[in-house]
């Protein structure tokens, strides 16, 4: 029950997600405590570095430059308001600090120089330092693991097959390429995904099979309730069900056993009993701030109040792994390429994705 497998079928994993509630409850919670304290969570929080402008078509992200979402967006932050931000962060029981950049991918060059730089001073106050920042190639990653990044995110955000019913502007086999060049490094890898964007419960499975038979598996997997955001073109799509979270964290928890599961974006539409759920079914992290990026989130005074109440504690840094060494720039091994890798822009049509680029120019 307890042993990692990488050899999980979509068969498999749909057995484990239709069992009777109560039983899926009790296994994902048995091999939960088998795995991890159960009274412990991590407190993260996460910052959009540079907000809004992204080329990409993502059909939930208010922050691609073609849909109008009244998204107000920023360039890149500088080196002393990203560690103001982070000493709040800690400040108010963070051990992680998330920085997310609109970017496709990571490109070479003064931008990127800065954000080696926040990573360097964040690490240097005993945080976890995680970054998603778009694909990158081995050498970026080289870079960013010598500056003391902790973790990097990339999400699959679905199965392969959906996947193409939500995004045209990158395949997704780039994503499993920027997974592979982080596991080329000391870095730990965070990559989940979103579920309510209209997908079926088979590809639910085919995202977790996809993560699940990664060898290594995922340190880190954030599970996201779509948060439908108004000029997106998943602006319409319902709520999921707090039924539906549950039995993704639950299932997450029986296929990755020693990963942390992410309760991510969605938790503002649930109510504490609803995240206690979760957290008995396999949850043990959380993002903190009123914001996700972009989208809105408990405030941390309330989730404080919640962990009180449950007898939860917020988990230290470095648990999980030991705290990388920081590389001054002047001593690092790596230097800047200037490489122009082929990520793969399929292109195909999504039919409202054109919708609501097309509407977002009659509202400009």
């Amino acid at each position: 029950m307890s042993e990692t497998r990488h050899n999980w079928t979509k068969e498999d994993i749909l057995e484990i997600y239709n069992k009777p509630f109560m039983e899926l409850l009790y296994e994902a919670a048995t091999i939960h405590r088998l795995h991890h304290d159960p009274n412990t969570v991590q407190v993260s929080t996460l910052l959009s570095i540079k907000t809004g402008g992204c080329p990409e078509d993502c059909g939930y992200c208010p922050q691609a430059a073609r849909y109008h979402t009244n998204i107000e967006g920023n360039d890149l932050m500088s080196v002393q308001q990203v560690k103001a931000q982070a000493l709040r962060a800690k400040a108010s029981g963070s051990s992680r600090v998330c920085m997310g950049a609109a970017w496709r991918n990571v490109k070479d060059g003064e931008e990127f120089d800065q954000v080696l730089e926040m990573v360097r001073t964040i690490n240097k106050l005993d945080m976890e330092v995680c970054c998603t920042l778009g694909m990158i190639t081995e050498n970026q990653a080289q870079r960013l693991a010598e500056a003391g990044l902790y973790a990097y995110n990339h999400n699959l955000d679905s199965s392969e097959e959906y996947y193409k019913k939500v995004i045209s502007t990158r395949g997704f086999e780039d994503r499993l390429q920027t997974i592979d060049n982080v596991r080329k490094t000391n870095v730990t890898v965070c990559s989940g995904g979103i579920i309510g964007m209209g997908e079926k419960i088979e590809d639910r499975a085919g995202m977790l099979v996809a993560l699940s038979t990664l060898n290594p598996q995922p340190e880190s997997v954030p599970i996201n309730a779509l948060v439908a955001v108004e000029g997106t073109p998943l602006e319409d799509q319902e709520p999921i069900s707090i039924w539906d979270m549950v039995r993704m964290v639950a299932t997450t928890r029986i296929v990755m056993p020693e990963t942390q599961v992410r309760l991510s974006a969605g938790r503002t539409q649930m109510t504490r009993e609803g995240q206690a759920m979760c957290f008995f079914a396999g949850a043990n992290s959380i993002f903190a701030g009123d914001k996700l990026l972009t989208t809105p989130n408990p405030d941390v005074n309330e989730d404080m109040k919640m962990f009180e109440l449950l007898g939860l504690h917020p988990q230290k840094p470095f648990i999980k792994k030991m705290q990388p060494q920081t590389v001054e720039a002047t001593d690092s091994q790596y230097q800047a390429l200037g490489e122009k890798p082929k990520w793969s822009r399929p292109e195909h049509t999504i039919e409202r994705n054109v919708a609501a680029k097309e509407k977002a120019k009659v509202v400009k």
